[in-house]
């Protein structure tokens, strides 16, 4: 990707994890036989969810839309870093009937036999197959994906304070500069070069290019394929193995019963520094709500905010760290 001086005062980077967009990617896990380690447990873990669930058959009709290969329809990622799945599923179904024909024959082309009878109603826009791919991308976000969004959401803050701390110190090409943590990413002299899964060049054309962290991309970052919508390119986060335990651990943390379940889980995330406005994005808080709850905690010794630039930084105080592990015992 090459960047004009416009372009690069454009660049943005989602709030935090979207939807479907980590929907499709789990899909894609639950394919890859060669799961990485951090995401074993989970693919263990949701396995069973599904079955409990009597989700099997639903999972299996949504790979069949979302294969773990070279392609799959762009309409099911339909977000840039939307905050919640309603918004996510309004715009996947409101998308024209040509991109649904358009996109489904792409898919199934590779096959050299026309989109199955099954799958025609969707291609044609129908309401009622619509509403039924809506209602399956729900069920499964809702055992494969809801669980996890604490944790999910605590490490796309974190990576979007790192991301804020390039731009403030080296402006919008420090941002991309940043990118180059991650492997194979490398950017110099306006051009960024990822390990993206096939050659290809994205032109922006002037538009704004956003940035999207996801969890559950564990491979090579991903753009859509239809460079007429608005571009994006996600991004892996990268979670490290134990993740799933850590949450598990800190899930339940009985001392919420005396500081309340939300400043427990303000405590908790506060691994590394963060501002009010990654604790509110984190934990899906108004700012003040999430200024609020930092008070709280600071005048109780648990929390120390330190300023740093234009910035406030809140760190969790030894007090702080005893406080939570004394209770997740």
């Amino acid at each position: 990707m090459e960047f004009t001086s416009q372009e690069l005062t454009r660049l943005r980077v989602a709030a935090g994890v979207d939807p479907l967009w980590e929907t499709a990617l789990s899909l894609h896990l639950l394919q890859n036989r060669e799961v990485p380690l951090a995401f074993a447990a989970w693919r263990r873990e949701v396995g069973a969810a599904l079955r409990r669930s009597g989700l099997v058959a639903t999972t299996r009709s949504l790979i069949r839309l979302c294969p773990d290969g070279s392609y799959f329809p762009d309409f099911l990622t339909p977000g840039r870093g939307d905050a919640d799945l309603d918004t996510g599923l309004d715009r996947l179904l409101s998308t024209p009937r040509h991109r649904l024909r358009a996109e489904l024959a792409r898919l199934y082309a590779h096959t050299g036999r026309p989109v199955p009878a099954g799958v025609r109603p969707l291609a044609e826009g129908s309401p009622e197959a619509l509403r039924r791919l809506g209602s399956a991308l729900r069920a499964y976000h809702r055992v494969a994906v809801e669980p996890y969004l604490f944790a999910m959401r605590a490490q796309a803050a974190t990576d979007r304070t790192v991301r804020a701390e390039a731009v403030l110190t080296h402006g919008a090409e420090g941002l991309l500069i940043g990118y180059d943590q991650l492997p194979g990413w490398h950017y110099r002299d306006g051009r960024l070069r990822a390990p993206y899964p096939m050659d290809r060049e994205l032109a922006l054309h002037g538009r704004a290019l956003t940035l999207v962290p996801a969890f559950f991309c564990v491979r090579a970052p991903l753009a859509l394929v239809d460079e007429e919508l608005p571009p994006v390119l996600v991004h892996p986060l990268s979670p490290a193995p134990g993740w799933l335990e850590r949450r598990h651990h800190g899930g339940e943390v009985p001392v919420a019963q005396l500081i309340g379940a939300s400043r427990a889980e303000l405590l908790r995330i506060l691994d590394r520094p963060m501002t009010t406005m990654d604790i509110a994005a984190a934990l899906r808080l108004a700012p003040s709500t999430a200024s609020r709850h930092a008070t709280v905690l600071r005048e109780a010794g648990l929390l120390l905010s330190k300023r740093q630039g234009v910035r406030v930084l809140h760190h969790r105080t030894r007090l702080g760290r005893a406080v939570l592990e004394g209770g997740s015992r």
